[in-house]
Order: structure tokens, then sequence, then C-alpha cells
């Protein structure tokens, strides 16, 4: 929840590295912010954008259900990156002056899991600040990439919150309303979540881990009014992994019994995993523990190759946490979830049931996202 298209996007638009934020010297301005500790969320403020930061991302992922039974999953996530700090929006008026300029670029990607069709349908769109084609308020939860739209009601009161999404292409279309249960899980510590050892590999990262879901969701040419529950994540940061990482496993599973986990799972390129692995799980009143990677277990049960990208991807997972007495398999509702995508390297992000380890038994939902196995991200 994550990074993955800010990567793949960043690696193909920017005209030049994403450099290390440091210091301003000899007169020249630092390029870009990092995240350091500590640092303090105040909110609604940081449902905002910050520019500041070279990539940006809002993550929503959910679990829907028609009135007839019918069950889907879906995604709709927004990103900003910053191009280069001087390719600044130039004065409207004035020799050499032009509108198709910006220093901003907005991604976004909509996919709908059929679980009943065996489906899976997803699209991404890119947009330039340049023209207003899109955009991200410093001011207020206002994303948009298009007419596909994330927006937030400014509110200092939780029980007041609500947020609405909207995307529609072709025969697909979302429109639903979301309203946070619990506050925002803050992970990591210090405000900020380690990715590896260098010292800019860290986010400022934060997850509304249950979301009551309500709206419409039109699928292949059929309104149906659906309910649910959703995830958002919202991460902000520059130069968040080191260079012997390849990507990154995640993990977000709404426990039935009204807790939620969060997993990251940090790979390096030799398959081996990174010391800053971690996670959090978040209790029914919202408190949040900071998981260490010997704190948890995860194990995958299989792989799937993906007929399209021809990539080997891990495919069900057991998860353990014992202090939670959580032991658990995950198992995906349908294989063939991968984004294949355009303008990067293709990544797998699916809906995925949680069951017993040992009776079987149903106790929740999820979502999984696994990058850097068709090739390694760069963030």
């Amino acid at each position: 929840m994550r990074c993955a298209a800010a990567a793949m996007l960043a690696a193909v638009v920017l005209t030049g590295t994403a450099s290390q934020t440091t210091p301003a010297t000899r007169g020249k301005p630092a390029l870009f912010a990092v995240a350091t500790a500590p640092y303090v969320f105040r909110f609604p403020s940081d449902h905002a954008a910050h520019p500041a930061y070279q990539s940006e991302w809002w993550y929503f992922t959910g679990h829907l259900r028609a009135a007839n039974g019918r069950r889907f999953g879906y995604e709709l996530t927004f990103f900003r990156i910053r191009l280069r700090p001087e390719d600044v929006v130039p004065e409207p008026k004035g020799p050499g002056r032009s509108r198709w300029r910006g220093d901003q670029l907005y991604a976004a990607h909509f996919a709908i899991t059929d679980e009943a069709g065996h489906k899976f349908f997803h699209t991404e769109r890119l947009a330039r600040s340049a023209l207003g084609l899109g955009a991200a308020s410093t001011d207020k939860l206002a994303v948009r990439a298009g007419d596909w739209s994330l927006a937030g009601r400014p509110t200092t009161d939780p029980a007041r919150e609500r947020m609405t999404l909207h995307a529609a292409a072709g025969a697909n279309q979302l429109d639903v309303i979301q309203v946070p249960v619990k506050p925002p899980a803050i992970h990591g510590r210090g405000g900020i979540f380690r990715k590896a050892s260098c010292a800019t590999c860290a986010s400022h990262y934060y997850s509304y881990t249950r979301l009551n879901t309500q709206g419409v969701l039109v699928y292949d040419g059929t309104k149906f009014n659906v309910g649910g529950i959703s995830w958002m994540d919202h991460e902000f940061g520059t130069n968040e992994l080191a260079s012997n990482e390849a990507g990154w496993d995640w993990f977000a599973l709404q426990l039935d019994d009204g807790r939620e986990l969060m997993l990251y799972v940090f790979r390096r390129r030799d398959g081996g995993s990174v010391a800053q692995t971690a996670g959090s799980l978040i209790e029914r009143n919202g408190h949040v523990h900071a998981l260490s990677a010997d704190r948890f277990a995860v194990t995958a049960q299989g792989h799937w190759r993906a007929p399209q990208t021809h990539t080997d991807y891990p495919h069900g997972w057991r998860v353990q946490v014992p202090e939670a007495k959580l032991d658990v398999n995950l198992m995906p509702v349908l294989d063939a979830q991968e984004i294949v995508e355009t303008s990067g390297p293709s990544y797998w992000e699916g809906a995925v049931d949680v069951r017993d380890a040992t009776t079987s038994r149903s106790l929740g939902q999820g979502y999984v996202e696994l990058t850097g196995y068709a090739e390694p991200v760069v963030l």
C-alpha cells in the first residue's frame, strides 16, 4: 500500500535521477523532503497532499457485497509524483512560457474482482498537473486524475468524516462513500515507517483500516447497490528503498473479530528479507501495536504463473502472529489479479479470504500486494 505504481512511474517518467535530500548548501535548495523522526501527524491536514516529498499515494482496497449476495473486490488508487524540483511551474505569461509545463504527475489505478464470475478488470490513467488535468490539494483531501476523484469533508470530528470515491471506465464505474470506523492507525515508530537501513529509506505512513463503504458499483454494464468494508493507505516519502531491494509483499487483513493486521515484508534482490520488515496489529479500540520482523511469520504455500507476463508470484500464505493468537491461511479469491502495467513493471494485487489454519473456518478478508517479481522496483 503502498507505492508500486508511484515507484514504477517515477522510474519511467522522471527526466533526472530522484536525488536524496540534503540540507541546502551554497545557496542551493534541498531537492526533496525525506521522512524523518520525530513526525507528529495532524488530522485532517495530513490527509492532504505533501508536495515537498517526491512521491505520495492514497490507496483504497475493499470488499463489496451486492443486495443479491454477489461479492466484489475493488482497488482505486491515486498517486502523486513530483518531477525534478527545477521543473517548476512557470509564470502564465511571458516569452517561452507554456501552460503545458508542470512539476507534478498524477496516476490512478482502478480494478474490480468479480468473485462469482471469476473475472478481473483493471485500467489505469496518467494526468499531468499542466492544464489542470490532475491535481491534489495541499489544504484538504482532494485528489484528481482526470475525472477520477477522491474527496474528503474537512472536519476535526472523526464521527463526521466522509470520503467519496469516483472512477469510471467503459462499462465499469465506482461511486462510494467511506466512513471511518476507527481513527487513523500510525505505522512504525516516531512517525516514520522504515523500509531499509539507509537514511532516506522510510515514509510517513498511516491507514484507515476499517471503513464502512456504501454506494454504487457498475460492473460490465450492470448496476449494483453495494455495501462493505474498505482499507485506505496514505503514504509519502522520498528515496524509500535501498538499491539492493527488489520489492515487497504487503498484507492487509480485516478480521471478523474487529481487529486488523498490516504486514510489510521487504525483499532483497537475492531473495532474502530486509531486517526492517515490520507490521502493525490494530486492536478493536484502534490501539496500534508495532510488530518487528521477529514477532510474525509469513510463509508462501505455493506459486502462480501469470499468463500475460509469465511472472511467477507466491500464491497462498500462512500468516502467524503468536502474541495475537493468529494462525491463518490466506487464499486469493481469484488467481488472475495481476495489474499489467503499460507505464512500468506489472504487479499482483488482489482480494484474499482469511481462514483459520487448523479448522479452515472463515475469519475475515484481506488484500495482498506483490511487487518486484516482474522486475525490481525503483523508488
